[in-house]
């Protein structure tokens, strides 16, 4: 709500690598607050550093979302090196051990993940009408011109200087 509206059709420049990391949680047992409260309470310190130091971690974006049991964070990495630099970085160190001190073989919470590394060129977008969102978000946001007009387009690589 309040986010700029991009009127028209737009895309993303593809001519870098990109990580794209997900991330979330599964609250299993709804009562147990006690085991999934502080593993849920983790993120947003985590995040307020992804964006305060974002340049220098190489992080570039993230949307998040918040079902009733389950919560998915998708992230935009600049590299999988700098996506597991900050892994082992001591506030992200912190909470991975909090978490299996605290929930250890528990199975009162879920928790996942999965990287993909994307080849430049390999990946488009298209966003009609949208704030910037995704991978708008993440890399130049661009008004798709004739020659990007179609996927296939796109995916032979956009760059706009």
């Amino acid at each position: 709500m309040g986010k700029k509206i991009y009127t028209g059709r737009y895309t993303t420049e593809n001519d870098q690598d990109v990580v794209v990391f997900i991330i979330g949680m599964r609250i299993n047992k709804r009562f147990a607050v006690q085991k999934w409260g502080p593993v849920f309470m983790a993120m947003p310190r985590m995040i307020k550093e992804l964006y305060k130091n974002q340049e220098e971690l190489g992080f570039l974006s993230m949307e998040s979302y918040f079902g009733l049991r389950t919560t998915i964070m998708v992230q935009y990495w600049r590299s999988t090196e700098d996506l597991i630099a900050y892994a082992k970085g001591k506030k992200h160190l912190t909470a991975w051990q909090n978490f299996n001190k605290k929930v250890g073989e528990n199975d009162a919470v879920g928790f996942y993940h999965e990287t993909y590394q994307i080849k430049a060129g390999s990946y488009e977008s298209v966003y009609r009408n949208m704030p910037l969102f995704g991978m708008g978000n993440a890399k130049k946001h661009i008004p798709i011109a004739a020659q990007h007009n179609s996927a296939r387009k796109r995916l032979q690589g956009v760059k706009v200087n």
